[in-house]
């Protein structure tokens, strides 16, 4: 269970100087306003959790369902809509905004993403195969060599071969939080987070310590 999450969107990377004069690089991701559209509670659901929705959009890009949920609620509706199961939902009510500054620096926390998408890969840039002779003549530079035993006649579910690389996704744990903008909603992170510019990411308190 987590306590505090939030959604925002990566804008890409850069780098800030800490106050001994380190270069620190940090991606820099726009997260919140997200409106509270739903709690789920034991009674009801089984489970506790928040459905958060984030970003405007217009009714006509969305289902029905999601419209009559906004409508029912009086809310505006939102592109994404992503469950959290947090600890304390008491403290949130539907129309609720969870903002930026539930972060602080120096906290820790796990980011998950989309990858970006690299289409088809074989085998030396899916999963860092070594190649072969590059001399002449040789006739077998990038190819991934033997798949297994001869005498079952197939190729084992879970080999690595060539196939669909990036555009699943992806968790980074314990990073951590360097600046808080509260007016812009701007979350400077230490290091690197999955997924293209402009892509969805989810933030959390980290699960782990790290220690």
């Amino acid at each position: 269970m987590i306590s505090k999450a939030i959604m925002g969107k990566k804008l890409g990377m850069t780098q800030i100087f800490n106050d001994i004069g380190e270069a620190l690089p940090v991606t820099v991701v726009l997260a919140g306003p997200c409106t509270v559209v739903q709690k789920k509670t034991l009674e009801n659901d089984g489970y506790l959790a928040l459905k958060l929705g984030f970003e405007d959009v217009k009714d006509k890009n969305l289902n029905k369902p999601d419209i009559g949920q906004f409508k029912k609620n009086q809310l505006a509706s939102k592109k994404y809509l992503r469950e959290f199961k947090i600890t304390d939902i008491d403290k949130y009510n539907v129309g609720d905004e969870i903002r930026v500054d539930i972060f602080q620096p120096g906290d820790k926390v796990d980011i998950i993403g989309i990858s970006k998408g690299k289409g088809y890969a074989g085998g030396i840039k899916r999963w860092n195969f070594s190649r072969g002779p590059m001399s002449h003549g040789s006739m077998y530079h990038r190819r991934s060599g033997s798949s297994g035993a001869t005498d079952a006649a197939r190729v084992f579910k879970g080999k690595k071969r060539p196939g669909h690389l990036g555009a699943e996704r992806v968790t980074v744990q314990n990073l951590e939080v360097v600046k808080v903008d509260a007016e812009k909603n701007l979350l400077l992170i230490k290091g690197s987070i999955p997924g293209p510019k402009r892509s969805l990411v989810l933030i959390k308190n980290t699960v782990k310590s790290g220690k």
